[in-house]
């Protein structure tokens, strides 16, 4: 398979009102504003996670990071707080929510997405780029891509690898909310 990115997605992406969340300690927030402002071209609000969601927004998104420190779990005191009520209700009323790293690790914790977060089967941290095939480009987050398309993507973590069980993951699949294996 040939990698390629995905069919011209600038021009293709519609206007956005995008709120990308800020933990204490979370460090790929501005990234992830960079990319969908400056890059995409969308309206990027970030939102402290003592604040209130603005309103009208159509995703939002929990960056990477290390939210509060991640003493305990990763994530696990990051669903304290207050904002997270909002996000899930966001999400309850099928809002795209997005979590990179630490932000999917938040959704995990939150209870928002089912399953763990296991250690790296080498015990150690990992950054590197993976290609990872696009099983469903009928999604929202992967319909500028083709159905078996190849992507190059960046990884860097220590708790890398997601788990739930076979049953649950067909039914993720099923509902379009599985697009990567």
């Amino acid at each position: 398979n040939q990698i390629l990115p995905c069919r011209d997605i600038e021009a293709k992406v519609s206007k956005m009102k995008i709120g990308v969340v800020v933990f204490p300690g979370s460090n790929c927030d501005h990234d992830c504003q960079y990319i969908f402002k400056d890059v995409l071209g969308q309206h990027v609000e970030m939102v402290w996670h003592k604040e209130t969601l603005p309103t009208g927004l159509d995703m939002i998104v929990l960056p990477g990071g290390f939210s509060y420190g991640d003493y305990l779990r990763t994530g696990a005191i990051a669903r304290f707080s207050p904002v997270m009520g909002a996000v899930k209700d966001f999400a309850g009323k099928g809002g795209l929510v997005i979590g990179i790293c630490n932000g999917f690790q938040i959704l995990l914790e939150a209870g928002l997405l089912p399953g763990v977060m296991l250690r790296n089967t080498s015990l150690n941290f990992i950054c590197k780029d993976v290609y990872v095939k696009v099983e469903n480009a009928a999604t929202r987050f992967t319909n500028r891509c083709e159905s078996g398309q190849v992507l190059k993507i960046p990884i860097a973590h220590a708790d890398g690898n997601y788990y739930t069980d076979p049953v649950t993951l067909g039914e993720l699949g099923d509902a379009g909310l599985g697009p990567l294996p």
